[in-house]
């Protein structure tokens, strides 16, 4: 169990770093919080293995507390992008497309589409179909890929809820065993 919390906190930073270096993601916020979040979900993990090396009561205490928030979270996150329907998915991929331009550029230079909805020849883009003017609308491109994208997160994330679950537990029980290194005569 951490050492699977030890795989998605590198994978997390790994990713994150891979994305802003071919060029693939340029919003620093974003890359920021999956950064963010694998060092957490390392420390995280340091922590048990810690605790569980040293049959640490107070760590393996607080690592099965903080392993159970993130399951909170991360379950209901996973739900969320699992029961998203398309006209949501519409909603939401609208809004983040109107509150951001960074985004807008890299998704229509990826995309190689111009606009949302429609494009108006005084908006700039930064697609290569723009020289040929033969451009389509990001927002049919963009809602094939997120439904598809967000069934794939949303069951990424469930599987790993669960192991998340399965680690709550097993410290639970490994912490109500007895140290073997101590010393028998104390507990009689």
């Amino acid at each position: 169990m951490i050492f699977s919390l030890f795989l998605v906190s590198l994978l997390l930073i790994g990713i994150a770093a891979w994305g802003i270096g071919f060029g693939l993601i340029s919003s620093f916020r974003v890359v920021g919080v999956v950064i963010a979040v694998g060092v957490f979900l390392f420390f995280i993990a340091l922590v048990g293995l810690i605790g569980a090396v040293k049959h640490h009561q107070v760590l393996l205490f607080f690592y099965m507390i903080i392993l159970l928030l993130v399951f909170i979270v991360q379950f209901s996150v996973s739900c969320a992008c699992l029961a998203l329907n398309e006209e949501q998915q519409s909603e939401l991929l609208e809004v983040g497309w109107s509150n951001t331009n960074s985004a807008r550029t890299d998704i229509e230079r990826n995309l190689n589409c111009c606009g949302f909805r429609v494009f108006y020849a005084n908006e700039t883009c930064a697609a290569d179909c723009l020289r040929t003017l033969h451009c389509r609308p990001c927002a049919p491109i963009m809602e094939e890929y997120s439904g598809m994208v967000l069934r794939f997160v949303g069951g990424i994330g469930l599987f790993f809820s669960f192991t998340e679950i399965l680690g709550v537990w097993l410290t639970y029980r490994y912490r109500n065993q007895k140290d073997p290194r101590a010393n028998p005569s104390a507990f009689i």
